[in-house]
């Protein structure tokens, strides 16, 4: 009788290996175990009272607040669409180049975009910041010019090539209709490409506004007084003061603020786009 049990023990394990269902119940308990695990080693090698005084003094954060709101939070906000506006506008000219029949202007934009999405930002913003007051003496770039201008050459390389996906996304037969009722090739782009276009990337242009959000935090190398100092700076520079992280926290909850919404905004553009197709 054992003999005979231990096959029949292996054939159901077998066939409960065999099924998908049982499978992935199977794999969600690992799953499960593991997350449980990691958990409980978490809180045991932590310091809950070190963390609490570190990252959750409320003396410290309300002591922040109104600044960190009505000043860092404002600056960022401010910073980031300045440079979203520039981006835009000079990634809309790249994306037309890019896809001009004149060869100049196609090499030009092609130049521009991989050697801006090359480079660190932060070099941007060193080489904004220093090279052009060296590279011409007597020029003195305003704190605003000089962020609008770093964030702006940055997103224009990505937004560009954006835009440029989205216009070759456009069907060409639009545009060969547009051309049959005697539209030019160029009042066609605008009219018709462009703003279809324009649905089609508008999730990623989302995407890309939140990464100049993030962006924004790098100004810290242009130097600045307290009324121009965006969130980064600010929980840096109150972390030297109080000697604990909650300013940090404090700043990244503001980042949370502007990035969450943006972030389910995208989902809601994605889902209607997809929709729609």
């Amino acid at each position: 009788m054992t003999t005979q049990a231990a096959p029949r023990g292996r054939r159901g394990l077998r066939e409960t290996l065999r099924s998908p269902r049982r499978r992935a119940r199977l794999s969600r308990g690992v799953q499960y175990a593991v997350l449980v695990v990691a958990l409980v080693l978490l809180v045991s090698l932590a310091d809950l009272g070190e963390i609490r005084r570190a990252f959750f003094n409320t003396e410290v954060a309300a002591a922040q607040l109104p600044a960190v709101i009505t000043v860092a939070l404002v600056n960022t906000v401010i910073y980031t669409l300045l440079g979203f506006v520039l981006a835009f506008a000079l990634g809309l000219v790249l994306a037309l180049m890019r896809l001009s029949t004149v060869a100049p202007y196609r090499w030009i934009a092609t130049v521009y975009i991989e050697a801006f999405r090359g480079l660190p930002a932060l070099l941007v913003f060193i080489a904004i910041g220093t090279g052009i007051p060296l590279a011409f003496p007597g020029v003195f770039l305003d704190r605003y010019l000089a962020v609008t201008l770093a964030l702006g050459l940055v997103g224009a390389a990505y937004i560009g090539e954006t835009i440029r996906a989205g216009i070759q996304a456009v069907p060409r037969g639009q545009v060969e209709a547009a051309r049959s009722l005697g539209m030019s090739q160029t009042r066609a782009t605008v009219t018709i490409v462009i703003p279809q276009a324009f649905r089609i990337i508008l999730p990623p242009l989302t995407n890309e506004l939140i990464i100049l959000t993030k962006d924004s935090s790098l100004t810290y190398v242009l130097g600045s007084t307290f009324a121009q100092q965006e969130l980064t700076q600010f929980g840096r520079n109150a972390l030297n003061q109080y000697q604990s992280l909650t300013p940090v926290l404090v700043a990244g909850l503001c980042y949370l603020v502007i990035t969450v919404p943006l972030g389910f905004v995208v989902r809601r553009l994605e889902s209607r786009t997809a929709r729609s197709r």
